[in-house]
């Protein structure tokens, strides 16, 4: 009965549950500040590893090969434009952001702070560079469930639900990679486990975002599917690699990345 009410929604009502289920997992990393002051680095990296799997699967198998097969669908530009040009744009969205908004990646000093110079606190600026890495997300959820409604035949509410599955999962050790290390700074539990969760609030507002102009503009479709991905693949290399790298837990890093890669996967295969 909830999947068929579920299934009767609009679109935008529907990328607003599902992200509002992501930003529920990543709010639930954060609460394990609650429990643990410290964590230790090499479960830490393999999370990061393991997130940056799943985005790198969700990439290709939820948006890239969508957005091929609809380009061919639709006809009018070469297939591979849609596909290459919205790729681009989403990588290059991300590099203006990370330019132009102050942010601090995980673990390094604050003289390395990216952006504008800014008198923000240490915790804003790790706040907003995990941040910075929901957008992308939210977008494709967003778009996700935009292309079910708009009555795409690859797209089905069962892939749509299986990336925001996906994307829930790896929001885990996103959220806790905030909180903890804000709780070692000395920072109480309560404002490092607001701080976790408060990263991934972007992922409701650019899902309904995402499903809106998918549902007014259908022809930004593949687009749109590939905006997503390029700004996630930019997340993977530009932080999630190289933060899960930094400590020289490179092995059992990439090995969290094929298992993530692994889980979208099959839950993509399987659900979609």
């Amino acid at each position: 009965m909830l999947i068929e009410w579920f299934r009767n929604q609009p679109a935008v009502v529907q990328a607003l549950i599902g992200t509002i289920f992501t930003w529920g997992v990543t709010a639930l990393g954060a609460a394990t500040v609650f429990l643990f002051k410290e964590i230790n680095r090499r479960v830490l990296d393999t999370m990061l590893g393991f997130a940056a799997g799943v985005m790198i699967a969700a990439s290709y198998w939820s948006l890239l090969a969508p957005a091929i097969a609809l380009s061919e669908e639709m006809g009018g530009v070469p297939t591979w434009f849609p596909a290459a040009a919205g790729f681009l744009l989403g990588a290059i969205f991300l590099r203006l952001a990370d330019r132009f908004i102050p942010h601090l990646h995980l673990g390094m000093p604050m003289a390395d702070a990216e952006g504008p110079k800014t008198s923000w606190q240490r915790s804003i600026l790790l706040v907003m560079a995990i941040t910075l890495h929901n957008i992308p997300e939210g977008l494709a959820v967003g778009v996700a469930f935009g292309a079910v409604a708009v009555g795409y035949p690859g797209a089905s509410l069962a892939a749509a639900i299986a990336l925001a599955i996906g994307i829930g999962i790896q929001n885990f050790p996103e959220g806790l990679a905030v909180s903890v290390p804000l709780r070692r700074e000395g920072l109480s539990r309560w404002k490092c486990f607001m701080y976790g969760q408060f990263s991934g609030l972007v992922e409701p507002v650019f899902g309904v975002l995402g499903a809106l102009l998918v549902v007014l503009m259908r022809p930004i479709l593949p687009y749109a599917l590939a905006f997503a991905a390029g700004a996630m693949i930019y997340v993977v290399i530009e932080e999630l690699i190289p933060e899960a790298h930094e400590h020289k837990n490179i092995d059992i890093a990439t090995m969290g990345a094929i298992v993530g890669f692994v889980v979208m996967m099959t839950l993509d295969v399987a659900l979609g």
